[in-house]
Protein backbone atom coordinates (compact mmCIF):
# COMPACT_ATOMS: atom_id res chain seq x y z
CA UNK A 1 0.00 0.00 0.00
CA UNK A 2 1.28 3.13 -1.00
CA UNK A 3 2.26 5.60 1.82
CA UNK A 4 -0.25 8.64 2.40
CA UNK A 5 0.26 11.92 0.31
CA UNK A 6 1.15 14.65 3.11
CA UNK A 7 1.86 18.26 2.88
CA UNK A 8 5.39 19.61 2.94
CA UNK A 9 6.47 20.56 6.81
CA UNK A 10 6.58 24.24 5.81
CA UNK A 11 3.19 24.50 3.77
CA UNK A 12 1.39 22.38 6.74
CA UNK A 13 3.24 24.80 9.19
CA UNK A 14 2.12 27.49 7.23
CA UNK A 15 -1.71 26.92 7.12
CA UNK A 16 -1.23 26.08 11.01
CA UNK A 17 0.12 29.79 11.78
CA UNK A 18 -2.59 31.50 9.46
CA UNK A 19 -5.91 29.53 10.45
CA UNK A 20 -4.40 29.37 14.02
CA UNK A 21 -4.00 33.00 14.22
CA UNK A 22 -7.73 33.93 12.67
CA UNK A 23 -9.35 31.70 15.45
CA UNK A 24 -9.60 34.21 18.08
CA UNK A 25 -13.49 34.64 17.40
CA UNK A 26 -13.84 31.05 17.58
CA UNK A 27 -11.94 30.95 20.82
CA UNK A 28 -13.87 33.58 22.47
CA UNK A 29 -16.79 31.49 21.50
CA UNK A 30 -15.91 28.72 23.31
CA UNK A 31 -14.93 29.76 26.34
CA UNK A 32 -18.23 32.04 26.21
CA UNK A 33 -20.63 28.73 25.68
CA UNK A 34 -18.60 25.23 26.18
CA UNK A 35 -20.73 22.61 25.89
CA UNK A 36 -20.01 21.30 29.26
CA UNK A 37 -18.98 23.58 32.24
CA UNK A 38 -15.33 24.01 32.62
CA UNK A 39 -15.46 22.81 36.90
CA UNK A 40 -17.94 19.94 35.74
CA UNK A 41 -15.29 18.22 32.98
CA UNK A 42 -12.31 19.02 34.69
CA UNK A 43 -14.03 17.42 38.31
CA UNK A 44 -15.45 14.03 35.70
CA UNK A 45 -11.34 14.20 34.90
CA UNK A 46 -9.98 13.89 37.80
CA UNK A 47 -9.31 9.93 38.00
CA UNK A 48 -7.85 10.39 34.44
CA UNK A 49 -5.78 13.22 35.31
CA UNK A 50 -4.71 11.35 38.43
CA UNK A 51 -3.42 8.19 36.31
CA UNK A 52 -1.80 10.44 33.75
CA UNK A 53 0.31 11.85 36.06
CA UNK A 54 2.00 8.79 38.34
CA UNK A 55 2.46 7.85 34.79
CA UNK A 56 4.26 10.68 34.02
CA UNK A 57 5.81 10.25 37.08
CA UNK A 58 6.79 6.65 36.50
CA UNK A 59 8.49 7.70 33.24
CA UNK A 60 10.62 10.95 34.67
CA UNK A 61 8.85 12.53 31.86
CA UNK A 62 8.90 16.36 33.56
CA UNK A 63 12.75 16.17 33.88
CA UNK A 64 12.83 14.89 30.57
CA UNK A 65 10.54 17.62 28.97
CA UNK A 66 12.57 19.85 30.89
CA UNK A 67 15.83 18.62 29.61
CA UNK A 68 14.69 18.60 26.38
CA UNK A 69 13.93 21.79 25.97
CA UNK A 70 16.93 23.67 28.03
CA UNK A 71 17.39 26.97 29.05
CA UNK A 72 18.01 28.82 26.18
CA UNK A 73 14.35 27.54 24.74
CA UNK A 74 13.17 28.19 28.03
CA UNK A 75 14.24 32.18 28.27
CA UNK A 76 13.94 32.79 24.33
CA UNK A 77 10.52 31.45 24.42
CA UNK A 78 9.54 33.32 27.61
CA UNK A 79 11.38 36.74 26.49
CA UNK A 80 9.47 36.65 23.00
CA UNK A 81 5.90 36.05 24.93
CA UNK A 82 6.25 37.02 28.40
CA UNK A 83 6.86 40.95 28.88
CA UNK A 84 4.49 41.85 26.26
CA UNK A 85 1.86 39.89 28.01
CA UNK A 86 2.93 40.63 31.64
CA UNK A 87 1.07 43.63 32.15
CA UNK A 88 -1.59 42.85 31.04
CA UNK A 89 -2.31 39.58 32.82
CA UNK A 90 -1.23 41.30 35.50
CA UNK A 91 -4.40 44.52 35.00
CA UNK A 92 -6.83 41.72 34.91
CA UNK A 93 -5.85 40.10 37.68
CA UNK A 94 -5.85 42.78 40.60
CA UNK A 95 -9.32 42.08 41.61
CA UNK A 96 -8.32 38.49 42.08
CA UNK A 97 -4.90 39.44 43.93
CA UNK A 98 -6.87 41.45 46.07
CA UNK A 99 -9.83 38.40 46.76
CA UNK A 100 -7.17 36.20 47.79
CA UNK A 101 -4.66 38.27 49.91
CA UNK A 102 -7.28 39.73 51.95
CA UNK A 103 -7.40 36.94 54.54
CA UNK A 104 -3.85 36.98 54.69
CA UNK A 105 -3.16 40.64 55.35
CA UNK A 106 -6.18 40.66 57.42
CA UNK A 107 -4.40 37.97 59.36
CA UNK A 108 -1.44 39.88 59.91
CA UNK A 109 -3.25 42.98 61.32
CA UNK A 110 -4.64 40.96 63.47
CA UNK A 111 -1.07 39.46 64.87
CA UNK A 112 0.12 40.68 68.34
CA UNK A 113 3.94 40.87 68.07
CA UNK A 114 6.50 41.22 70.61
CA UNK A 115 8.78 44.21 70.95
CA UNK A 116 11.33 44.87 68.99
CA UNK A 117 14.89 44.29 70.21
CA UNK A 118 18.28 45.77 69.17
CA UNK A 119 19.57 45.06 65.42
CA UNK A 120 20.05 40.92 64.56
CA UNK A 121 18.92 40.04 68.14
CA UNK A 122 16.84 36.90 68.78
CA UNK A 123 14.15 38.83 69.90
CA UNK A 124 13.31 40.59 66.55
CA UNK A 125 13.95 37.09 64.71
CA UNK A 126 10.85 35.65 67.77
CA UNK A 127 8.84 38.88 66.25
CA UNK A 128 8.51 36.26 62.47
CA UNK A 129 7.21 32.85 64.22
CA UNK A 130 3.86 34.69 65.31
CA UNK A 131 3.11 36.24 61.83
CA UNK A 132 4.16 32.39 60.32
CA UNK A 133 1.78 30.55 62.77
CA UNK A 134 -1.04 33.06 62.05
CA UNK A 135 -0.61 32.28 58.28
CA UNK A 136 -0.29 28.60 58.65
CA UNK A 137 -3.31 28.36 60.95
CA UNK A 138 -4.83 30.08 58.15
CA UNK A 139 -3.76 28.28 55.38
CA UNK A 140 -4.83 24.95 56.66
CA UNK A 141 -8.10 26.33 57.27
Amino acid sequence: MPAPKVGSLASVSSKWNRRASSAGPELEEGLRNPRTPWAQAANAAKASWAAGAQAAIQRDAFAKGVNAAGDARWQQKSLEKGPSRFAQGVAVSQPDFEKAWAPYRDAIERVDLPPRGPRGSEQNFARVAPIGKALAALKRR
